[in-house]
């Protein structure tokens, strides 16, 4: 997706600062360290989609995709079955919340969840071994 501010609404409080690279060599080799290393950096909040908008299950906001970036994703693997995968997002919202989306990756992905992720701009931070 293109990455432009020409669809920002001029209330945008995303700070669109998290830099930090997908790192396999070190902590992000799995769901549960890198979910606590985000939260270390301020996303605290988890959110669900339901019916086309993004929940935030912390305080019942709802959010409609122009108001949604994702700043990162992690992908992981399960350790015995390589088709036990999901897929973490850090998520930023207009209002300032940053917090995460988890969904399963592939074949039992949420169709909903597919749906409103590819309506919004998506980052990836790489680090300087090419791993994505």
């Amino acid at each position: 997706m293109e990455n432009s501010n020409q669809y920002m609404p001029q209330h945008d409080n995303r700070t669109n600062e998290y830099s930090a690279a997908n790192d396999r060599m070190s902590f992000m080799t799995d769901l549960d360290k890198c979910l606590h290393k985000l939260e270390a950096n301020g996303y605290t909040d988890q959110f669900k989609v339901e019916k086309g908008r993004l929940n935030d299950l912390s305080n019942k906001k709802k959010y409609k995709p122009k108001d949604v970036k994702a700043v990162n994703f992690y992908r992981f693997e399960g350790v015995s079955d390589p088709d036990d995968t999901s897929i973490l997002y850090a998520i930023e919202t207009s209002d300032g919340r940053k917090g995460t989306l988890v969904d399963a990756y592939g074949l039992y992905s949420d169709d909903a969840t597919g749906e409103f992720l590819n309506q919004i701009e998506i980052s990836k931070q790489v680090n300087g071994f090419g791993l994505a």
